[in-house]
């Protein structure tokens, strides 16, 4: 059985991401901040779903989460950084915890996460960072998302350097950059729009693209948008 590792697994894209795997015979490691809402998969799926929890804000919660995966001598087939964190606020007001939050979740924690989780990587792996598209290059902007739409571009770029980095390994490394999905998140920063997406469509683009897509495209940017508000 073929193992993959979500983290932000508790919800939006990722908790419909971690049901997609599940529903497809796969062993997933759902990692999240809080694993309270992943209690009904565990559930439904206590053979093949571990909960791990897990603060990208934290190292110290990095270190256990990957010490957690190694004492089992797991392995990791697939590994989607899911997670994500959104400060929607003027940039003059800005704080200096909101920027040290929003690029701890999005690009700090999980460069660190793939630190320590490389070693426990199969060959022939596949690393997906799920950025935003107001982290794509030559995109649309919009006020009060700088914080959240900068550290997505540095996800952005790292998995463009990690495949540089790892050019001479199997190991494969993309970024998916996802306009408008129906989620909590899209509500916080866009109050009152609605995607023409929902989490559960855009789950079934994302495990088609982690599972396959390596096989054809290494250390590219890809936009995934029907909509940008």
């Amino acid at each position: 059985m073929k193992t993959v590792l979500i983290t932000g697994a508790s919800r939006g894209v990722g908790y419909a991401t971690t049901t997609r795997f599940l529903n497809e015979g796969w062993h997933v490691i759902a990692c999240s901040r809080n694993i309270l809402p992943l209690q009904k998969l565990i559930s439904e799926y206590p053979d093949v779903l571990r909960p791990v929890k897990l603060d990208l804000e934290s190292e110290q919660s990095i270190n256990e989460a990957a010490f957690s995966v190694s004492k089992r001598r797991e392995r990791i087939d697939i590994l989607i950084h899911c997670a994500g964190h959104l400060v929607n606020t003027p940039f003059t007001n800005i704080t200096a915890q909101d920027l040290a939050s929003s690029y701890a979740v999005n690009v700090i924690g999980p460069f660190q996460l793939t630190q320590k989780l490389f070693p426990m990587l199969n060959e022939n792996s596949h690393t997906v960072f799920i950025s935003s598209m107001g982290g794509f290059q030559g995109s649309v902007k919009f006020p009060g998302l700088t914080a959240y739409s900068t550290s997505k571009a540095a996800a952005a770029s790292l998995s463009e350097c990690l495949q540089a980095e790892f050019a001479g390994y199997s190991h494969s490394f993309n970024c998916l950059c996802l306009g408008a999905v129906q989620t909590e998140m899209l509500q916080q920063a866009f109050p009152g729009y609605t995607a023409p997406l929902l989490p559960g469509q855009m789950a079934g683009y994302i495990y088609q693209f982690a599972t396959t897509a390596h096989q054809f495209i290494k250390g590219k940017v890809i936009p995934v948008s029907l909509s940008t508000p």
